[in-house]
């Protein structure tokens, strides 16, 4: 899709989109107990890509009403050489890789190629260790194993969805396991968004300093529950506020764990310098602000290259069609220069935190998204949105 933004200043109220993490991370625990019922779900390509896994596994997943009901999900009814199909979804395929490995029955996962050539080295060397079967293809990662309650060590200056996803599996294994995390864990907000529904189902996970004990023998009850409204892309409107708008936006809890609440911080200054190692999902819109402001400093940058996109890279490639200069070292990322329109298209590289960080940059100079459908991977309605808050948007045949 090629959509043309029109320079203007953007106005009205918008209510804050259902938190994706939060979402993974309820409907998982959900389908774990007997019968379980999310609300607030914004049905992203993401999220039905959990959906789909669940319902691959075995478990019960029924959509009314905009609600989801789900519960069902044990190891010992998983089908033998089952298909899970995880689209684009990061936080799915490390989630479910060791829930699959609970059941000893060959299960294949399935993906894009730029998802599956990310990084799983947390898994592999469990399953080197283990005597497990992890063999990927390019096309599929296929998995075989008995993984048990116990003792782990992990790598905490990884992705902490290693980490959240052996949450998930050693629980469901139905043992007492902890999981010791060395050396310094970054992005460990989403952790604490793990522990956080865990909780919210009637289970503590203890985490503390760089330890995490899990009791799998005591069973999570059956709740309804609201996914809280969500930080990251609420900041992408929230920027619309500091390039002359006047937006408001609902629905998000003050005392919400998400770690990118923290954009209110790097919006306040002047030319941001920020370290993202525990937000790297805001860096597409802390770069694009920066450019808006005249420059800007960011360190823990190093995990960038392996989200959907090369983040850094992409912003480099579009940023310099708006007059903006991007160096982009190992684990930093500086940016200067002044904001001119552009004279040609700009790309959304498949990466739906670029086209809406680009997009929301437009409405200072105009210009043209290619690549624009990439935002149904985490906000579907975000063009809807943005018309609505009187952006004057127009859909062009390529």
């Amino acid at each position: 899709m090629r959509i043309k933004i029109y320079p203007g200043r953007a106005s009205g109220t918008v209510a804050a989109p259902p938190s994706k993490s939060m979402a993974h991370r309820l409907l998982l625990c959900g389908a774990m107990t007997e019968k379980s019922t999310i609300k607030n779900i914004e049905l992203s390509e993401d999220i039905l890509a959990t959906l789909d896994c669940l319902r691959a596994l075995g478990a019960v997943v029924e959509m009314a009403d905009g609600e989801i009901t789900v519960g069902g999900l044990r190891p010992e009814r998983f089908p033998e050489e089952a298909s899970l199909y995880c689209r684009e979804s990061g936080s799915t395929l490390r989630f479910f890789i060791p829930i699959c490995l609970l059941c000893g029955k060959k299960i294949n996962l399935f993906g894009s190629e730029r998802l599956l050539s990310r990084p799983q080295s947390v898994y592999e060397e469990i399953c080197e260790e283990n005597g497990f079967l992890f063999s990927r293809d390019g096309e599929k990662i296929t998995l075989c194993g008995n993984l048990a309650a116990g003792d782990y060590t992990v790598r905490g200056d990884i992705s902490s969805q290693f980490i959240t996803g052996l949450i998930f599996a050693l629980y469901l294994s139905g043992g007492r396991s902890r999981i010791k995390i060395k050396e310094r864990c970054e992005s460990r907000s989403y952790i604490d968004l793990t522990v956080k529904a865990f909780r919210d189902f009637g289970v503590d996970i203890e985490f503390a300093d760089d330890e995490i004990k899990i009791n799998g023998e005591k069973r999570l009850e059956n709740r309804t529950l609201s996914v809280e409204g969500d930080y990251s892309n609420a900041a992408f409107f929230e920027a619309l506020n500091l390039f002359g708008g006047s937006v408001e936006i609902t629905g998000l809890a003050a005392d919400s764990l998400q770690g990118d609440r923290v954009y209110s911080e790097i919006f306040k200054q002047e030319k941001p310098c920020y370290d993202l190692s525990d937000c790297p999902d805001l860096a597409p819109i802390a770069f694009a602000v920066a450019a808006y402001l005249g420059g800007g400093s960011f360190s823990g940058t190093r995990r960038l290259k392996i989200k959907e996109s090369d983040r850094a890279e992409a912003m480099k490639a579009e940023l310099k069609k708006l007059g903006i200069t991007v160096e982009v070292m190992e684990n930093e990322v500086k940016i200067a220069g002044e904001l001119t329109p552009p004279m040609e298209p700009l790309y959304g590289h498949n990466d739906h935190r670029i086209v809406m960080a680009l997009a929301v940059l437009l409405t200072v100079t105009g210009g043209v998204i290619e690549g624009a459908e990439a935002v149904a991977k985490s906000l579907p309605d975000f063009f809807r949105r943005l018309s609505a808050l009187k952006v004057k948007t127009e859909v062009e045949s390529l």
